[in-house]
């Protein structure tokens, strides 16, 4: 099976610097921790409000840090002409709204695929390679593909809110047409990823995942054998406080990497 790649998202770093004002900490010298932690990537979400990752943070990321720097954006000419100018590795479309806390949800790629199209190809006609941050539906799924998006990102929220509540939830009626799974059945989340995972796939996109992921619910996801690469953050800059960034980038790892050897159901414990 291919190894799975580990990109850690620096925005809380930036947050917790701008709680106080001034330099510290610095989101750099935490991508820096990273990488001696063997990461295989940065994320830093550059929101229109710049509540954590400045500008300055994004270039100075690009220009000193030695991993491929993945940059979380909206689909809006101002982000565009920031990403044409620092020229990341990776682009991550998202969508954004101004009072969430974090992103609460996937792009509708489908409602959107007329825009996004030429915003994409922009952006890819520049060397730049484009994931859409979506939910884990075959709609949305199909969406990214005609688009010309190079990867999608499945948003695992909804797995890891299920995960913590310890049950699992009714496919809604808007869910039934996406043909991903059986009218009302019950099932965890993690069904909806598998699937959509290998949808994505078959359909010649590069399969990402993340969104509140942690060393409790990581392990099916990481034995998906379509995903590629998790990005997570909250968790690791928060477990980082107790026990140092490196140390928790590479529990993440090791984990991640003892779940890449089983199936998803022998991580449940179900095989």
């Amino acid at each position: 099976m291919n190894a799975l790649r580990l990109g850690i998202n620096i925005d809380h770093v930036a947050t917790l610097r701008n709680a106080r004002g001034g330099e510290h900490p610095c989101p750099i010298r935490a991508a820096l921790a990273v990488a001696q932690a063997e990461a295989d990537g940065i994320t830093a979400h550059l929101r229109e409000d710049r509540r954590h990752i400045r500008d300055r943070d994004i270039e100075r990321l690009k220009a000193e840090v030695d991993l491929p720097l993945n940059l979380e954006m909206a689909m809006t000419e101002e982000m565009l002409a920031i990403a044409l100018r620092v020229k990341p590795h990776a682009i991550c479309l998202v969508p954004e709204k101004r009072q969430e806390l974090t992103t609460e949800g996937g792009l509708d790629a489908h409602r959107l695929e007329a825009a996004l199209k030429p915003f994409v190809q922009t952006l890819q006609d520049n060397g730049i390679r484009v994931s859409l941050f979506i939910d884990p539906q075959a709609a949305q799924v199909e969406a990214a593909a005609r688009i010309g998006a190079r990867a999608v990102e499945l948003h695992t929220g909804a797995y890891a809110h299920t995960y913590a509540q310890g049950s699992g939830f009714r496919i809604q009626d808007s869910e039934k047409e996406n043909h991903l799974l059986p009218e009302s059945r019950i099932l965890n989340p993690e069904s909806f990823i598998r699937q959509a995972a290998a949808l994505a796939h078959s359909l010649h996109l590069e399969v990402h995942a993340g969104h509140g992921l942690n060393y409790r619910n990581v392990g099916p996801i990481a034995a998906i054998p379509e995903i590629a690469e998790l990005n997570i953050g909250h968790f690791l800059i928060s477990e980082a406080v107790f026990v140092g960034l490196e140390a928790a980038v590479q529990k993440m790892r090791s984990i991640m990497d003892q779940a890449r050897n089983q199936t998803p159901q022998q991580v449940r414990g179900e095989a």
